[in-house]
Formats: C-alpha cells, sequence, structure tokens
C-alpha cells in the first residue's frame, strides 16, 4: 500500500513537471495573437484634448518655419547651406512674417516655408533689437495666408495653460504645453538694455522654437517665445517670451518705419550681479556714450585705468531704479525729447541730474 502511495506521488510530481515544461509551448499554440487584434472601442476625447486639438488646428497655418543664411551664389532655398532657423508668424493678409531679431542675425538671406509647403524668398523690413524683434516681408505667395490672433499680456496670470508651437530643431509644427509660470522676468537683451515684462512658461521652447507663438487657451497670441534658460541648451521648462503688448506695439512701428525709436540716455550698465556683489543699490554706469545726454549732463562711468567707480544711478523722477530694466520702463513712460531727472551718486553723495530722453539705437541697428 504505501509503495502504491510512492509511486502515485511520484506519477503526479512527473505529470506537473512535464506541464510546467510544455506550457509555454502550449500558451504560444493556443494563445498567441497571430492576427491582427480586434480594435477596442475609443472613449470620448476629454474636453482639454478637445481644446488642445482645435487650438493646434487653429493655429498651426499662422506659424511658419524661417531659414536664413550668410549669402551665396546659388539660389536660395532650405536645401541650402543654412547657417541659422527658427519660427514665425503670420501677422497680416500683406505677408509680414514676425520673428526674432536672432534668428535672422548677421545673415544675407532669408527664406520662409509656409504650412502649405510652400517656400518664398523673404526681406527684412525693420529690426527692434532691444526687443528681439524683426519684421519680414516673404515674395508674393500663392497659398493663402493666415494672420494669427492677437491677444492680451496685460491680465496673464500665473498659472494659466499655455501651449508653444514651432520647429525645434528643425521638426515642423510641433505644439508643446505648459503653464504660466512667472510674469515681469527681465531677460537681458544687451549691456544696455533688457526686455521687461517677459512672460516665463515651463511650456516646451527649445533651438528652434524662437520666433514662434505662445498661446493661451484661447488660442490667442500672447507672446513670442525667444529664449530658454538651460545648461545644457535643450528645454529645462524654464523659457520666456516677449509679452505679446509690447509685439503689438513695436510691429507696427517696425511696419511703418522700419525701426522703433528706443527711449534713453546713452549708458552702459553694468550688470545687477556685479551690483549686488559691491552691494551697490542702483545702476553702475559703465560707460557714457559720446554725443549723448548722459555725456553732456557730465555722467561718469568707471575709470577705465583704475577700475573705480564713477556715477550710481540710483532713482529717476523720484522712483527707486536697480537695473537698467527699471530705469528703461521710466524712460518709455516719459517719452523721447522729454526731460527726466536721476537721482546720482557719486564718491558717496549725492545729487540730481536733469536731462532729457533721447533716441538711442541699440548696437544691433546702428
Amino acid at each position: 500500500m504505501r509503495r502504491r502511495l510512492v509511486a502515485l506521488v511520484i506519477v503526479w510530481l512527473l505529470a506537473l513537471l512535464t506541464l510546467w515544461v510544455i506550457e509555454p509551448y502550449l500558451a504560444d499554440f493556443w494563445l498567441s495573437a497571430d492576427a491582427p487584434r480586434a480594435v477596442t472601442p475609443a472613449g470620448d476625447l476629454s474636453a482639454a484634448e478637445r481644446s488642445t486639438i482645435e487650438i493646434f488646428r487653429r493655429v498651426s497655418p499662422s506659424v511658419v518655419h524661417v531659414f536664413a543664411r550668410g549669402g551665396g551664389s546659388e539660389p536660395f532655398s532650405e536645401e541650402s547651406a543654412v547657417i541659422q532657423s527658427g519660427s514665425g508668424i503670420v501677422w497680416d493678409d500683406a505677408g509680414h512674417i514676425v520673428t526674432n531679431h536672432h534668428v535672422i542675425a548677421g545673415t544675407a538671406e532669408i527664406g520662409v516655408r509656409l504650412v502649405s509647403g510652400e517656400f518664398a524668398n523673404a526681406t527684412v523690413v525693420g529690426i527692434a533689437a532691444a526687443y528681439d524683434l524683426a519684421v519680414l516681408q516673404i515674395d508674393r505667395p500663392r497659398s493663402p495666408l493666415h494672420p494669427i490672433a492677437i491677444g492680451s499680456s496685460a491680465h496673464l496670470q500665473v498659472g494659466q495653460f499655455t501651449y508653444a508651437i514651432g520647429n525645434p530643431y528643425g521638426l515642423d509644427q510641433t505644439l508643446t504645453s505648459g503653464i504660466v509660470s512667472a510674469l515681469h522676468r527681465h531677460l537681458p537683451e544687451s549691456d544696455r538694455t533688457e526686455i521687461a515684462d517677459v512672460i516665463q512658461t515651463d511650456a516646451a521652447i527649445n533651438p528652434g522654437n524662437s520666433g514662434g507663438p505662445l498661446l493661451d487657451s484661447a488660442g490667442r497670441l500672447i507672446g513670442l517665445n525667444t529664449a530658454i534658460l538651460s545648461r545644457s541648451g535643450a528645454s529645462a521648462g524654464i523659457g520666456f517670451a516677449i509679452p505679446v503688448d509690447t509685439v503689438n506695439r513695436v510691429v507696427p512701428q517696425l511696419i511703418r518705419t522700419g525701426r522703433v525709436p528706443t527711449p534713453g540716455i546713452g549708458i552702459v550698465s553694468g550688470s545687477p550681479a556685479i551690483a549686488a556683489k559691491l552691494g551697490v543699490d542702483g545702476i553702475i554706469v559703465l560707460r557714457v556714450l559720446r554725443d549723448t545726454p548722459a555725456a553732456k549732463a557730465g555722467l561718469r562711468g568707471v575709470d577705465p585705468e583704475t577700475g573705480a567707480i564713477g556715477d550710481i544711478i540710483t532713482a529717476a523722477n523720484g522712483h527707486p531704479v536697480r537695473t537698467i530694466a527699471d530705469l528703461s520702463t521710466i524712460l518709455n513712460e516719459v517719452g523721447i525729447g522729454k526731460p527726466v531727472t536721476l537721482t546720482v551718486m557719486r564718491d558717496g553723495a549725492t545729487r540730481e541730474v536733469k536731462l532729457d530722453v533721447a533716441d538711442i539705437p541699440p548696437t544691433g541697428e546702428r
């Protein structure tokens, strides 16, 4: 009896072992999906998905790919030796394209590819280097144009949804999304100017997105993507866009006259980081430009031989200023040709200096 029980257990163990060995083969034979799988019916898209899809469908025809090169003997096309590329937006039915100045800076030939695939040569209508803006005119496009819808940046709030469309790394018509991460940032544009009230967003912006639109949830332009903050050169979730209220003020002037007046007094300022390191609460005058209101008023920059600080501007018309952007904001409010009173500190003594605001073109526009 005992032997029979042992034999029975052994048989069962052998049977189980056999099943364990052949199980993968049985599963492969009986369960393999060797024919197309049945499609599971799709559920309804969420309201957020439908909204995003509609924004891209409506706005993408207003976004173009901008190509630029230094010049050459052969006809320019997107297959030519392109040295820079970026994005742009269709501004009006006349064929004006708005992009960043840095996208076309230092180039001689520019081309634009529309969403239809048509490639058109473009000429520069005007630039505003202080705002990193440029307006192009494309040559007689055959395809219909789709001017972008304009919004407002005056009442944006941190947390609003944002959408960016552009051509990062040459990949056409790429959509990313995020939120307004911060407002009223200052973006250095040169050693004398900063773009004020810049929008910060975490929507992915990479090289090639420059000049493309930043949109709100209604699909309206709220900013022109211009820069990222990244040690690697790729998106790190900190992107910046020129506010649309600035774009909408500057672009019509560029179309009319080719340039935009830049209120200034004619100084080159030290960086806020240097001022903070030196414990200076104000704008260090690094250098005074010749034949400017600052020069005529006797302002003094840093001594090139000794490095001694000359003048420090601490206020304008009674309002404290700590960066060149603070001063630029006040000068824009005052207007060209009108007087402004600066509070200036030199060698520990404070005095007031009155001078007229002038049109001081940035270096890139001289």
